[in-house]
């Protein structure tokens, strides 16, 4: 995706300073599959893109390194990280733990408004099993609902940040086998557990839903 220009519009906005915009352009980008993982991100030609000096872009660099979403590689430079088997499984090893408390979590907090939203939700999967890519937003969205339902704010910051990791492996895992039919019946099991407040039962589930997303995602890979 084509980086925006910084135009005079944002400079007369004081409370978007150059390099929140910068971060926010290469942020986008990276999650969005514009800038996809090991793409080299060399200082002179983004500040040419954005049309910005070379510090915001500096400033802006180091903090996406400092959130694990661009590597300094030896050979490269700065890249868009890529990750090894070993990361992404330790990546899924995190979100298993911290998925399953979230759906603890909200079998015990959820309001009757969530619950309806994620009913919502989950019940527009069967609709979207021959559609990987559209599952998978509707996937993503069952699972932010999830996350805000279980009303932990450091819950949900560390969940957001996993999620910005796992958006560097770009493909879908919904894709693999027979996986997106898999999804669906787990996420209806899931959400059964949370409407009758079943907070043991509804861990378990989300633990073994993350378990089997590792291993659609590992088929997707080749690892």
């Amino acid at each position: 995706m084509p980086l925006k220009p910084f135009t005079s519009e944002d400079d007369e906005n004081p409370a978007l300073p150059r390099a929140e915009f910068v971060y926010r352009q290469l942020r986008s980008a990276i999650l969005e599959g514009g800038l996809p993982a090991g793409t080299r991100l060399r200082e002179i030609e983004l500040a040419q893109q954005m049309e910005v000096s070379r510090t915001p872009v500096r400033e802006a660099l180091r903090r996406l390194e400092s959130e694990g979403m661009v590597t300094a590689d030896r050979a490269r430079g700065l890249i868009v990280t890529e990750l090894t088997g070993e990361m992404v499984r330790e990546l899924y090893a995190m979100r298993e733990m911290l998925e399953g408390t979230a759906a603890a979590w909200a079998a015990r907090n959820a309001t009757a408004v969530e619950l309806a939203a994620l009913r919502t939700i989950a019940d527009q999967d069967a609709a979207l099993v021959g559609d990987p890519l559209r599952l998978a937003r509707n996937n993503h969205l069952f699972h932010q609902t999830l996350y805000r339902a279980a009303h932990n704010r450091y819950l949900l910051k560390s969940l957001s940040s996993l999620q910005a990791s796992i958006a560097l492996l770009g493909s879908t895992g919904l894709a693999a086998g027979q996986r997106a039919h898999f999804a669906v019946s787990e996420h209806q099991a899931l959400l059964a557990a949370i409407e009758r407040h079943d907070a043991r039962s509804a861990e378990d589930i989300a633990r073994s839903h993350i378990r089997g997303a590792l291993e659609a995602r590992m088929l997707v890979l080749g690892r």
